[in-house]
């Protein structure tokens, strides 16, 4: 088997997308539980185990911190892995996905900063794009086992 010497680069890109798949999950979770909390009178069983709202929302901050921190990882580690593999960009859909996908992390985080009640776009807007995420990062794992597959053929 003809494996690229760039191996050990891809194992933490896909620990990273693992990880970052983990952190979108989390943040799933975490944020429904804050819109039941700002919603209805009732609390969700969990929320008073976490330090409540404040607990909540401090861990799914922390939780969106990593994971624009691992997507902008993946994309140092996909366009330095790429060039140093085939010397250019744009080999497949992946490149676009990727890309697509980095914006709408980007932008999510953008408007979970804006929230706030003199802001009544932001709440909208980050729920929305996060919505969308979820696709575009089904979009980014398919075209990424391709990839793979291509690195292992």
């Amino acid at each position: 088997m003809n494996l690229p010497s760039f191996l050990w680069l891809w194992k933490i890109a896909a620990w990273s997308m693992g990880l970052s798949l983990l952190a979108y999950l989390m943040l799933a979770v975490s944020g429904v539980w804050m819109f039941q909390a700002r919603t209805s009178q009732q609390f969700p069983f969990i929320t008073p185990f976490m330090g409540g709202n404040k607990g909540v929302r401090s861990l799914h901050y922390t939780m969106g911190i990593s994971m624009v921190s691992l997507v902008l990882l993946l994309l140092a580690i996909g366009i330095v892995g790429t060039l140093g593999h085939f010397g250019s960009l744009g080999h497949s859909s992946h490149l676009i996905a990727g890309l697509i996908v980095v914006a709408l992390v980007l932008l999510s985080a953008f408007s979970a900063t804006q929230i706030s009640a003199r802001r009544p776009w932001a709440r909208p807007l980050h729920i929305g794009v996060n919505i969308i995420l979820f696709v575009g990062f089904a979009w980014v794992s398919l075209t990424g086992w391709i990839v793979v597959q291509k690195y292992l053929s």
